[in-house]
């Protein structure tokens, strides 16, 4: 079975996390630092945003693509992952600014309701047939596709 959505988000996470290491190397290069951040705290705040998107981006696509396996794919399981990516992109720029700033905000609040979101659905798929009825849990006849 593909996993179109799972598939989709899973290349756009590959691509963020290509350029969060991008603004990296470049720092790491304007600076003259080979390991660790060498005191230069913008460093060490954006090796700090690649680790916290590292952090949650394998959950998240382990939860896409165990939902669109057991249920299909469905329009909200786009946009769930199209939320996800667009605030793992503004997380990173709100980590730039010595302050507090929204944008940090938004992508990490935008991360944990949409992992939230995930993780309650797929806890509720065991024990919710097609058709919404509640049950609980004694065969597989609760898999894709029945």
């Amino acid at each position: 079975m593909i996993l179109p959505i799972t598939l989709t988000i899973a290349g756009a996470a590959a691509i963020v996390n290509i350029w969060l290491a991008i603004r990296i190397v470049t720092l790491r290069i304007k600076a003259k630092v080979l390991i660790g951040d060498g005191g230069n705290a913008l460093l060490a705040t954006r090796m700090r945003a690649q680790l916290n998107y590292m952090e949650y981006t394998p959950l998240v696509l382990i939860l896409l693509g165990l939902i669109e396996f057991a249920r299909g794919t469905h329009v909200w399981l786009w946009a769930a992952g199209i939320i996800y990516i667009i605030g793992r992109i503004l997380h990173p720029f709100g980590m730039d600014r010595q302050s507090p700033h929204p944008l940090r905000a938004v992508g990490i609040l935008t991360t944990w309701i949409v992992m939230l979101g995930l993780a309650g659905y797929a806890i509720s798929i065991p024990y919710t047939t097609k058709n919404g009825m509640v049950t609980t849990v004694s065969s597989d006849d609760l898999g894709a596709g029945r």
